[in-house]
């Protein structure tokens, strides 16, 4: 494990046990060895995906006490970030990854069999579809993504799922108060509301991240989320 890593997750106040370095690596290959036939990500170079996928993803500490959360899902996982290296550091969490994918899926579930990951579930399908199932809705304590889509989408399809009280964090790039302003009718639609703005860099680099921290302050109308595609093309505002 690079001493690089390492020193990027001290910055954070994370240290891994041996057990975690050797899940990280494992996850490495993987992704790498998958991504040769499928598009999983376009970053593949060791110390790049340790920056830009692991530390991304267990940056969001910086928001949120994780010791404190209990149950967490993650929409439009992709290839697992930020739910899997979420999932290796705090191994307490139960944790759901969502993916319309399902060759995704399959890599994902390849990933939890051999990491020996426990109480994580995958699932297939669409954001708004599994939103109106009462096994997931309002259930979770967080909900996270790093999914590209503007925010008032992107609360559409996450906050029916978190419980009242519960936090909704959109990870994105550095500049986003316009993004923010643009999307607090829908939040408040919704029944969250805009908590904070995480700004921040990247340990040891020069890349602006921000974390839009949403807290959940009653339940979301049963409309919502509307039918599959249409928060994507039509955003709440």
């Amino acid at each position: 494990m690079a001493d690089k890593f390492e020193q990027q997750l001290a910055d954070l106040d994370i240290q891994l046990t041996d057990k975690q370095k050797e899940q990280f690596c494992r996850y490495y290959e993987m992704l790498v060895e998958w991504n040769k036939v499928m598009n999983l990500t376009g970053i593949t170079e060791y110390d790049e995906v340790n920056e830009k996928h692991f530390v991304d993803s267990l940056s969001v500490k910086k928001a949120v006490d994780m010791k404190k959360i209990q149950s967490l899902i993650d929409i439009g996982t992709g290839a697992g970030f930020p739910g899997i290296p979420l999932k290796i550091l705090y191994p307490h969490l139960h944790v759901v990854l969502l993916d319309s994918l399902q060759k995704r899926i399959k890599f994902l579930d390849a990933v939890i069999e051999k990491l020996g990951l426990e109480d994580i579930e995958t699932l297939h399908g669409r954001a708004e579809d599994y939103a109106k199932k009462t096994e997931y809705r309002e259930q979770f304590d967080i909900c996270v993504s790093r999914a590209v889509a503007n925010l008032s989408s992107l609360s559409e399809y996450c906050i029916p799922y978190i419980r009242t009280g519960g936090i909704f964090i959109s990870y994105k790039s550095g500049d986003v108060d316009d993004e923010v302003k643009r999307s607090e009718k829908a939040v408040k639609i919704l029944g969250g509301k805009i908590d904070d703005i995480i700004k921040f860099q990247l340990p040891g680099t020069e890349i602006g991240r921000s974390f839009v921290k949403i807290r959940k302050i009653e339940q979301t109308k049963k409309k919502y989320p509307r039918k599959a595609g249409v928060p994507g093309k039509e955003p709440l505002s």
